[in-house]
């Protein structure tokens, strides 16, 4: 099999031009990859050849990331005052009161040299395209939509596309001639649907020119997409590709299939189910040679002669050296199942941290409306993360969790030894309830989220409290064959938000009648409007439980807070018989 040709790599891709000079203790300004409109205080924690692991200072070490030492995504100190972005500071500090130079001299920290970071030989501002403009952009965790989006921000060549009226969590960077983003009425000339923006009080008749009216925008002008053309990998070509379940490391790698921007990899030797897509210009794509080049270890194909002297003890999986650890560099180890990011049991479980911003984040500062999120989420939260490639256009929007949860989860993990760990998740669901759990429940990890959703209204419109409750744990089909754990608790709780589906199974629904349906949707909170909806569509019991998010949401036209408690009451009754 041939080896994927230099050309097809991007600049940054390919074999760097110099050495990486970042050292470990030297501190920098970046983006959190998790909430791409958001600029950090980081240090460098590690590096290995050409890569460096970054840590958000005054976080735990499990929200390390890494990068190339050429990315985008990295400034030196004082790059955030000097081009007016705001500076997220060290967790302890209030807003206002973080200074560089104190920070330095009280860390006794080094600044990493302006010398170290890429800079454009050409930073040309991608023509046509300006701040607050508007356009239909693809959601990358759910490539199958188009949004309304946003431009929100401009560095160099990249723009920051937002999705209106939601959450910041899921905008990202891309270049003018991106395929993820369009003009202003590429949906309506291609026939595709384009999502419009949640609880926009049209959205059945949207117009883009009554729309951009009412937010005082422009269209951002058709002549400055410049859509790239399609890259030109092929199936069976090697490479070198950054293993996203185990970013510590990097693998022999062939692509097994492709579109026209996006390859999918497979690590040579291993099973097919550790497939994944990735974008064909993604950072962490490489050409064959280029771990030599740089001094990384390059992770040898499963089945060929394995390393001399593995790091970590034996892991069970078949191919793990015991390198590197499911909840992140804390451990640099495992040697059980549950430490494994390749062990069956956690392969569905694609992020186990909790928001690392929860209840700290400051207001944004654009001053568009963001879709809401609950105010005291669960402790044991596994809900999706950022490689959840395929969630929904709703999973995207799940709520965040509170620092306070967060940090109490973090600190604990941190003090356990991995054999509490096995033990604790051990006592959760064994292997065999897990694995028969996938097949029969309706729900997801976002489900346990219910665990301390306030109970009172604390002075707020309960029916607020109760969407802003219901809205995490709903549109999370790519999860839905996840286990969920306290299933019992969980249970109980969601009964107290929707005391309306207590004591009601799936096998007792599929027998209602359309009347007694349309009786059932009446009783919901704040349902009552939309219950003729299921009159006139002529949905039954047994209709009732095949609807999916995407038909409640789009075919019925039902508003997303209605939506919400009407899923979540599928959910419950599919649920139920497993109680």
């Amino acid at each position: 099999m041939p080896a994927a040709p230099l050309k097809l790599f991007r600049e940054y891709q390919s074999f760097p031009q110099g050495r990486n000079g970042f050292k470990a203790g030297m501190k920098l300004e970046g983006l959190d990859p998790e909430h791409p409109s958001r600029f950090c205080v980081l240090t460098v924690a590690e590096v290995q050849g050409y890569r460096m692991r970054l840590h958000f200072d005054g976080y735990p070490e499990c929200y390390d990331f890494w990068v190339n030492a050429d990315s985008s995504d990295i400034h030196p100190v004082g790059w955030c005052e000097k081009t007016s972005h705001k500076l997220l500071p060290p967790k302890g500090f209030k807003e206002g009161e973080f200074s560089w130079t104190s920070y330095l001299k009280n860390c006794k920290a080094q600044a990493a040299p302006k010398s170290l970071f890429k800079t454009l030989s050409t930073p040309v501002t991608p023509s046509g395209f300006r701040l607050g403009m508007k356009l239909e952009a693809v959601d990358k965790k759910n490539p199958s939509l188009m949004c309304v989006a946003t431009i929100t921000d401009m560095v160099d060549n990249r723009l920051l596309v937002h999705f209106d009226n939601w959450d910041e969590s899921y905008d990202y960077w891309c270049e003018a001639s991106s395929p993820y983003i369009r003009p202003v009425g590429y949906c309506q000339e291609t026939g595709t649907p384009l999502t419009t923006p949640p609880g926009y009080k049209d959205s059945k008749a949207f117009s883009w020119e009554r729309y951009l009216e009412e937010t005082n925008s422009q269209a951002a002008p058709a002549r400055a997409f410049k859509l790239r053309p399609a890259h030109g990998f092929q199936v069976n070509m090697k490479l070198e590709a950054v293993d996203r379940r185990n970013p510590i490391l990097i693998r022999v790698a062939t692509i097994v299939d492709k579109d026209d921007h996006r390859i999918k990899i497979h690590f040579d030797g291993w099973d097919r189910h550790y497939d994944f897509w990735v974008d064909a210009d993604s950072p962490d794509v490489h050409p064959v040679g280029w771990c030599a080049k740089t001094g990384h270890a390059l992770q040898v194909p499963l089945g060929a002669v394995d390393r001399v002297g593995a790091v970590g003890q034996a892991c069970p999986t078949p191919g793990c050296h015991g390198i590197g650890h499911v909840r992140g560099p804390r451990y640099g180890t495992h040697y059980t199942l549950v430490g494994c990011p390749y062990s069956e049991v956690n392969l569905s479980r694609e992020n186990l941290l909790q928001d690392r911003l929860s209840g700290e984040r400051p207001s944004p500062s654009s001053s568009m409306p963001k879709a809401k999120r609950p105010e005291t989420p669960a402790p044991f939260l596994l809900g999706a993360g950022e490689s959840s490639q395929e969630d929904s256009s709703q999973s995207r929007r799940s709520a965040q969790d509170s620092e306070k949860s967060c940090q109490s989860s973090v600190h604990s993990l941190s003090e356990q030894s991995e054999s509490n760990q096995e033990r604790d998740w051990g006592e959760e669901d064994s292997f065999a309830d897990i694995k028969a759990k996938q097949k029969k429940l309706g729900c997801s990890h976002a489900y346990i989220k219910f665990q301390l959703v306030k109970q009172e209204s604390n002075g707020k419109d309960p029916d607020l409290d109760l969407q802003q409750a219901l809205h995490q744990s709903i549109f999370m089909p790519s999860l839905a064959s996840n286990p969920t754990h306290r299933l019992h608790l969980c249970w109980e709780k969601h009964c107290k938000l929707l005391p309306e589906v207590s004591g009601l199974t799936a096998k007792h629904v599929a027998k209602w009648t359309v009347e007694e349906v349309v009786s059932f949707i009446q009783r919901l909170p704040g349902c009552k409007e939309q219950a003729s909806v299921f009159r006139e569509e002529q949905i039954d019991g047994e209709a009732f439980l095949l609807l999916n998010q995407s038909d409640i949401v789009k075919i019925l036209s039902i508003k997303l807070g209605p939506a919400l408690k009407i899923y979540n009451a599928i959910l419950m009754f599919k649920s139920a018989e497993d109680i």
